[in-house]
Parts: C-alpha cells; sequence; structure tokens
C-alpha cells in the first residue's frame, strides 16, 4: 500500500478494478433541458444515483478494502458532515465490522438517520473539523479503531478518482469536468485521473463564495484559513484547504470558481425541473456556476457536471426552495 500523499493514475486504475463488482458506475445524462440556460452542451454524472446517495462510498471503500483485516478489526472511525459518514458505514456493514462516525451537531436529520440506518454509531460533536478529527484520534486510540479521512488519505482520493476514469469512457471528447470543492479529496482525484490521462480537459472547481478557502489560497498562493462561514453547501463548508488535496489541486486544476448560494439554490432548482434529479446544495454548486455564467463555455462545448449526493429529505428541500423564492424572487 502507497505511503505517498498523492494519489497516482495507477492507484486510481487499481481503485477502478477493486470497486467495480461493489458500486454503480453512474451514468452520464445528456442535460437538453439546461442546455440553452447555460450555453453548452451539457452532461451530468449523478452520483447522486449512487448505492449510499453520494459519491463517497467510492473513496471509503476503496480504503476500507486495502487495509490489512486485522487493522479494522476493532472497527473504522470517521467524522464527517454526513456523506462520507455514510460512505464508511456502508464499507464497514459489507466488511461485517464496526463504524463510529463523529458528525457535527448541524449534520442535516436524515444524513444522522442514514448513517445510523447502515448500523454505525453516531456520536454527535460541536466544534470544528480541526476539533472533531482531535476527539476521532482520541476515540481511535483508546479502541484500536482504524481512522480513515474524507479527503487527506491518497488511497481515499484514488477511490472518488475513479469519476474521472468513467467520464473519460463514457464521454472521450469531453471539453470541461465542473467538480464541487469542499476538502479538496474528490477533485484531487478526479483531476489526476483527467490530467494523466487527457490533458486537453479543462477541470473546474466550484466552490461556495462564503467558504473560498481554495480560490483564496491560489491568490497567496499558500493554504489560507478563512473563518468559517455558514453556506447552504454544508458539505462543501471547511475554513482551511486540505494539506494533501492542496498540491494536487494547483498542479492540475485549471481554475476555481465562486458561486453565490443563491445561485447553487437555483442549480438545485434547475437539476429537479430540468433533470428530474434530486440533489442536495453541494452537489448542485456546479450547475450554479454555469447558470450564473462563472465559467466561460462556448455552444458546442462538451461539459460535464459531476453531482456529488442527495442525501436531503424532500421537506428539507420544498423548505429551502420556498425560502429561496422569498429571498431571491427574481432569479429563482
Amino acid at each position: 500500500m502507497t505511503m505517498r500523499n498523492y494519489p497516482t493514475i495507477q492507484d486510481i486504475r487499481e481503485a477502478q478494478e477493486r470497486l467495480k463488482p461493489h458500486i454503480r458506475h453512474t451514468p452520464l445524462l445528456r442535460a437538453e433541458k439546461i442546455e440553452k440556460a447555460v450555453g453548452c452542451q451539457l452532461y451530468l454524472k449523478p452520483e447522486t444515483l449512487q448505492i449510499t446517495g453520494a459519491f463517497k462510498i467510492r473513496g471509503a471503500l476503496n480504503k476500507a478494502l486495502s487495509l490489512p483485516r486485522e487493522e479494522i478489526a476493532n472497527g473504522i472511525i470517521a467524522t464527517s458532515s454526513g456523506n462520507h459518514a455514510q460512505g464508511l458505514a456502508y464499507a464497514a456493514r459489507m466488511l461485517g465490522v464496526k463504524a463510529i462516525l463523529v458528525l457535527p451537531v448541524t449534520t442535516p436529520k436524515i444524513k444522522i438517520e442514514n448513517t445510523k440506518a447502515l448500523g454505525a454509531e453516531v456520536i454527535l460533536f460541536d466544534g470544528d473539523t480541526a476539533a472533531r478529527w482531535k476527539r476521532v484520534h482520541e476515540i481511535a486510540e483508546e479502541n484500536k479503531y482504524a481512522a480513515v479521512h474524507a479527503f487527506e488519505d491518497p488511497i481515499v482520493m484514488a477511490g472518488q478518482g475513479t469519476i474521472g476514469c468513467e467520464i473519460l469512457e463514457d464521454l472521450d471528447d469531453v471539453d470541461t469536468v465542473i467538480v464541487p470543492v469542499g476538502g479538496g479529496g474528490l477533485i484531487s482525484g478526479i483531476a489526476t485521473a483527467i490530467k494523466e490521462t487527457k490533458p486537453s480537459v479543462r477541470v473546474i472547481g466550484a466552490e461556495p463564495a462564503l467558504t473560498p478557502k481554495y480560490f483564496h489560497s491560489r491568490i497567496s498562493k499558500e493554504r489560507t484559513s478563512l473563518p468559517l462561514k455558514n453556506t447552504i453547501a454544508d458539505g462543501l463548508r471547511i475554513s482551511v484547504p486540505g494539506q494533501n488535496p492542496y498540491p494536487i489541486i494547483e498542479k492540475y486544476v485549471d481554475e476555481i470558481v465562486l458561486v453565490e448560494d443563491e445561485h447553487i439554490i437555483a442549480g438545485m432548482r434547475t437539476l429537479a425541473k430540468d433533470a428530474k434529479l434530486i440533489a442536495e446544495p453541494a452537489a448542485s454548486i456546479g450547475i450554479g456556476a454555469l447558470l450564473a455564467g462563472s465559467i466561460k463555455v462556448k455552444p458546442d462545448e462538451e461539459v460535464c457536471a459531476v453531482l456529488t449526493g442527495g442525501n436531503w429529505d424532500l421537506c428539507d428541500l420544498a423548505e429551502i426552495y420556498n425560502v429561496a423564492e422569498q429571498a431571491f424572487p427574481e432569479r429563482i
């Protein structure tokens, strides 16, 4: 097993073989009804249709399957805003081991319920990401659990990178791939897969304007920590770029764009209305960026937007839409 702090294209191809029997190769859907509004040929990669409702199962399961059996015998532990938790809980159940997830107190109820339904033990914790990880490492040490990081681990990144391989297989003349950016593990894996296979493809990261850590780090040419603000895209809410993803993103990602919450909501509504896909805010950010005109595209350009997950309660979604309509009536 690699001790590098980044995944190679070989790691990603091995992950693809390892994961093939266990996950969905999600379809690539042409979104004709949205194309006029965004000004390009649009394809959607709906990880919302993945087994656990989000892409995170790829990285979590790749890691769990890579670890020696004795290392995970007592259990696996992590912290997450919800989707990594579900991916890890699913992996643990599949392998017949215990999963312990430390979730923020702000985690949407549906994600907590889904994680528990997969048989995991959930610990709610009031603190930022660093404080939660400190608690994870304390619990792991006390109980000899294996800790699985959602975005710093290169084996997890390699699992997420399999999405990039699938996009190139299904749309070999793709021009641009848009990926949501939270901790940075997903875009690190996808960008490695794409740039190491077909360097001409443009990879763009979409980040909430309220948590622009990678955007600002690129300007300041170093990892920059920002005050944590609330964004509707809770899955992307992190104050500082990941240590391992940061250099990978600087190497492979062509551009990082910021997306306001109102445009993220517009993306959610457009996906629901015109693509019939229920996507959580974090998953809708790429469509939001296109609708806002933040990404320069041409009419004949083949653009693929990765929809990371869809674990939101329909009542919550209805509430978001209603609130959004009142807040930004002229734009939604």
